[in-house]
């Protein structure tokens, strides 16, 4: 046989064994689609900012739209509105016995809750009935996440590490994770290095990347020691991955503030097990403690509409997931109790 016929064959054997490589790979990690059970907390919507459990099963959420903290039940009934702020002007926060702009929001085992208030550039603690604790300035606090001994870790746009812990004093008392080059121009290199947090009971934090190719939340005891990492990556991240390296570059040659499209919109730890669950919009991935990808699905609602994860809330039992405007919707963890 000819060359000339040789090579087309090759070829094509070639692009057959990938197909085939793409094809076990997405046998493995399919796409399974998982419908919601139920709409919960039907009060919440439009605004939605965070969504935590606390103490006593209650939970508590922050909507952009309220002045206050909302606090339900655990059957979901709305029970209260803590802190509601009594409309002093926000050039006077100190006067402020709630808040102006909440960003996030987190609650400690005592049941005090930690606000984020952007507008104001404060974060303000307030005890389980709703009454100002105490308050101290961070420059535009993006998130945060309660720690013991009333530490709380915090994150925002200036800072010169992914995380800066504050004391039950308001002053700093460490800052760790070291911002990664990702650009050239140092505001990009920021923007890129932006992200979220959350917490567990056994103390441990995690820092979810916003903006990164492939989505990677990492895992840090509350001192700052670096533990598991949990990335998305491989033949299923790649279309995605490269499109937003493509929107880095352009960004590169810019000189106005960047915008990026948000790849890793929300992410949650189980409180017992450890495992990890991230949102990239409508994809839900799952892994293991050890940061092995487990499995992907497709979330929708009740009624089929597509549900852009932006509260992801992991429970033993059941995922609070939740997006503004659509609202928080459970779903049933594959051979949970409920």
């Amino acid at each position: 046989m000819s060359r000339g016929k040789t090579l087309p064959k090759l070829l094509l054997t070639a692009l057959l064994a990938s197909l085939a490589a793409v094809w076990m790979v997405r046998a493995d990690h399919g796409d399974d689609q998982w419908t919601a059970k139920r709409r919960v907390f039907s009060s919440l919507g439009p605004g939605l900012r965070a969504l935590r459990r606390g103490p006593g099963g209650r939970y508590c959420a922050l909507v952009s739209s309220s002045d206050g903290i909302l606090v339900f039940d655990a059957q979901g009934k709305a029970l209260s509105v803590l802190a509601a702020g009594s409309g002093a002007a926000a050039s006077n926060p100190a006067s402020r016995s709630g808040f102006a702009g909440g960003e996030d929001l987190d609650v400690d085992s005592q049941g005090n809750f930690y606000v984020a208030d952007r507008s104001t550039n404060l974060v303000k603690v307030f005890s389980s009935d709703g009454k100002l604790l105490r308050s101290f300035p961070v420059h535009a606090p993006m998130s945060l996440a309660a720690l013991p001994d009333s530490e709380v870790a915090v994150t925002g746009p200036e800072q010169t590490h992914l995380v800066v812990v504050y004391g039950a004093n308001g002053k700093v008392a460490r800052e760790f994770g070291e911002l990664e080059s990702f650009s050239t121009r140092p505001e990009l290199d920021r923007y890129l290095n932006s992200g979220r947090l959350a917490s567990d009971p056994q103390g441990h934090l995690y820092y979810g990347y916003t903006y990164l190719p492939e989505p990677l939340v990492r895992q840090f005891d509350r001192y700052g020691y670096a533990g598991t990492e949990f990335q998305f990556t491989g033949l299923d991240a790649f279309p995605e991955a490269q499109a937003t390296r493509k929107a880095i570059e352009r960004e590169e040659k810019r000189s106005d503030p960047p915008i990026l499209r948000a790849i890793l919109t929300a992410f949650g730890a189980d409180p017992v097990k450890g495992d990890v669950w991230m949102g990239l919009h409508n994809t839900l991935i799952h892994f293991d403690p050890e940061g092995n990808r487990l499995s992907d699905y497709q979330i929708y609602t009740t009624s089929g509409a597509r549900l852009d994860a932006t509260i992801l809330l992991v429970e033993e039992d059941r995922l609070l997931i939740g997006s503004d405007p659509l609202g928080v919707y459970e779903f049933l963890r594959p051979g949970g109790k409920l």
